[in-house]
């Protein structure tokens, strides 16, 4: 019996969309190169990455509410 190698898989890049091979073969997976895995890290280095967060309005303090 004789046994087929397994084909790496492809997966989508983060940063440009494109095909990415997602094995150790791939240093940069899941990015497709260096350049889109430096991309990448750019924008989080510059806090491009952000989750929305409600602020309360200026009247209203931050903190635990049992304090106020």
């Amino acid at each position: 019996m004789k046994l087929e190698p397994v084909p790496p898989k492809t997966v989508v890049c983060p940063a440009c969309k494109g095909p990415s091979v997602y094995a150790v073969s791939n240093p940069f997976r899941p990015f497709c190169s260096q350049r889109c895995k430096n991309l990448d890290l750019g924008a989080w280095a510059s806090e491009s990455f952000r989750m929305p967060a409600d602020a309360p309005p200026d009247d209203e303090f931050f903190g635990d509410p049992k304090l106020q």
